[in-house]
């Protein structure tokens, strides 16, 4: 246990005690326990006389009476969790942890007094002098280390000594003048360091063999540190087994366990299914049964009817969510208006601000009073402005929100709205291009002037700085003539655009018209020939070859060279993705890909740009009747094979 050996395995029961201290007297030599109270009377008139004339103090060791108070010892600390939890032990004496009584001011020194045992006499040192050191406190420290003891010492004066500070588990004497003593208890220890620094003398001898300063001091035992580490477990099993329980407790019930099928239990869920507060929970146990695989041809019509009435529940949430859409536009109208109100306010503040800081009021005020009015209306400013973007903000929402509205009506008001956007364009670069072109007028009138100037003055100064104007005229006026060429450019473009796009509304209808005329014509046929679903497949089929072929023909005629280099790039990327589609891709799938690419680019462009190209892409349709579907193929390696 200690530093130059051990004393292991002494438990601290009083009922194994007798079996262990015959299990050690072995190794240890003969250990002498005295587990009786010293009942010691002091009546040696010589200590009387020494203690009152040379050192005033009164000697002690009166029956029962405690050698060390308990009140600078440790009661038994909690470290709380300990190594095995991953935290640091803690020491018990660092002070400021609240585990041991803040020590005694400096200023007053710790009176010790005579202590008189049955064979030994301790003398304290001198108070002047400083306390003996002492190592630092080993984790759950029961072991001390007791030096400087008079050679004629034996175990039974030890632990007469010692005795007085608790019950002692071992003691183990050295052939030196030092021993270890073990107690039952932590707190022990602390009172076996109060006699540190003890002169210790044997009866009244005054040889050399007979007297020694003690020195007690803490021992590192593996017993001590074995019995800390295992209370440390048991604590961290405790707070674990707190905070399961704990755990326990707040967890949320576990949702109850879903019964099996019959057909009393489908009665009783057909009723919950009806009922609006028991609706959530029926709906789930309907949802198990039918995964489970419950229905059959003899609850088809059971299930049926359970199906039928959670159908019945979705105008109630329909319902349901149009009144909180609604609560939600009162709340939304609600912080408009006192949003607006606000505003007003703060209007009306900025300008009692405003009319303070005219020169008619301003002259009044006094040089601190006008600071903090203008350090008040910029504040008043800011936050203005601040609630008027805000509000800005909602009214801006509102209009998005009624546009949204306006654009998911039909896809003919789409149409119309791309024509209106369209020709909205081309109507703001007119007005564009004639602003350029009265700033070109402008800037000519001043070329002239300026010429006309150059001719009639000298060449000054003046003329050279005239010079460089006319030269940035002539420079900037270049620039909008090239600005000009290219909102031009940009203008033709729109309206060829825009004529495409009309006569492909044109072809398409023409197309539907007589797409509609030979559906007419095969009911028809239909109704007075009887002819099969075969048949009628096969007019569908030779319809959508004849559109196809209507639709390569226009192509044909539009098909373009590349304009930009940005259709170049889309045109590689739209390969590219074909390329993994063999079986191809309608013009969704396909703008929902590139919308992830370029956020602003429209399905509309994706296939104009595909229809220049028909050597490239080509379109099939697929399906019969309701089913058809248009897809774009990538046929450029067919192409390359024909050429």
């Amino acid at each position: 246990i200690v530093d130059a050996g051990g004393i292991e395995g002494i438990t601290q029961c009083p009922q194994q005690l007798p079996q262990m201290m015959a299990a050690a007297a072995d190794g240890l030599g003969s250990i002498a326990i005295d587990t009786t109270q010293l009942n010691m009377s002091v009546t040696d008139p010589t200590a009387w006389a020494t203690a009152m004339n040379n050192l005033g103090m009164v000697p002690v060791g009166l029956p029962g009476q405690q050698l060390v108070s308990d009140s600078i010892c440790v009661p038994g600390f909690d470290p709380g969790l300990n190594m095995m939890t991953g935290i640091t032990p803690i020491n018990p004496m660092i002070p400021g942890l609240g585990l041991v009584p803040p020590p005694p001011p400096t200023e007053v020194a710790v009176v010790k007094e005579i202590i008189h045992c049955k064979s030994c006499t301790l003398f304290p040192q001198n108070p002047n002098l400083p306390p003996p050191s002492t190592r630092e406190r080993p984790p759950g420290c029961k072991t001390v280390f007791v030096g400087g003891l008079p050679e004629n010492a034996t175990e039974e004066i030890i632990q007469e000594v010692f005795e007085q500070c608790g019950d002692i588990t071992a003691i183990r004497k050295s052939k030196k003048n030092f021993c270890h003593i073990r107690f039952a208890e932590e707190f022990m220890v602390d009172k076996a360091i109060y006699l540190s620094g003890y002169r210790m003398r044997l009866g009244s001898s005054t040889d050399k063999k007979d007297s020694g300063r003690l020195h007690v001091d803490f021992a590192q035992a593996r017993d001590d540190f074995y019995e800390w580490e295992c209370k440390q477990r048991m604590r961290a099993r405790e707070e674990r087994h707190r905070r399961k329980l704990e755990e326990d407790r707040l967890r949320p019930p576990s949702p109850p366990a879903i019964m099996h099928y019959s057909e009393h239990e489908a009665a009783l869920l057909a009723e919950k299914l009806k009922d609006d507060s028991k609706f959530s929970e029926a709906i789930t146990v309907l949802l198990s049964w039918i995964e489970r695989g419950e229905v059959n041809r003899r609850s088809a019509n059971q299930f049926y009817s359970m199906v039928q009435s959670a159908n019945s529940h979705v105008r109630r949430l329909m319902n349901e969510k149009a009144t909180h859409e609604q609560e939600m536009e009162e709340a939304k109208e609600n912080f408009k208006n006192a949003l607006t109100g606000i505003l007003t306010q703060f209007e009306q503040i900025v300008a009692v601000f405003n009319a303070s800081t005219r020169q008619k009021a301003w002259d009044h005020f006094s040089k601190a009073q006008r600071k903090n009015i203008d350090i008040w209306r910029k504040h008043s400013e800011e936050l203005r402005n601040a609630q008027s973007e805000q509000l800005m903000g909602i009214r801006r929402e509102e209009e998005m929100e009624m546009s949204d509205d306006e654009n998911c009506d039909s896809p003919t008001k789409k149409l119309r709205v791309d024509e209106s956007a369209l020709a909205a364009q081309a109507y703001a670069l007119k007005e564009e291009n004639d602003s350029l072109r009265w700033q070109l007028d402008a800037y000519r009138n001043e070329v002239e002037l300026l010429k006309q100037e150059k001719e009639q003055l000298f060449r000054t100064e003046e003329n050279l700085t005239k010079d460089q104007q006319l030269q940035f005229l002539q420079q900037t006026m270049q620039g909008m003539q090239q600005q000009l060429l290219s909102i031009q450019e940009e203008l033709n473009n729109k309206k060829s655009e825009l004529e495409q796009a009309k006569e492909e509304q044109s072809h398409t209808q023409a197309l539907l018209k007589v797409l509609q005329e030979q559906l007419k014509g095969t009911k028809e046929l239909v109704e007075t020939n009887g002819h099969s679903h075969e048949d009628t497949n096969e007019i569908n089929v030779l319809t959508v070859a004849l559109v196809n072929q209507d639709r390569e023909n226009n192509i044909e005629k539009r098909s373009q060279g590349l304009k930009s280099e940005k259709e170049a790039l889309l045109i590689g990327i739209i390969s590219t993705f074909l390329h993994v589609h063999p079986f191809g891709a309608n013009i969704e799938y396909l703008w929902s890909y590139m919308q992830q690419l370029d956020s602003k680019i429209s399905a509309n462009e994706i296939e104009m740009l595909l229809m220049r190209l028909p050597r490239m892409f080509k379109q099939e349709f697929t399906g019969v009747g309701a089913t058809l579907e248009k897809r774009w193929k990538l046929c450029a390696f067919e192409g390359i094979k024909t050429t």
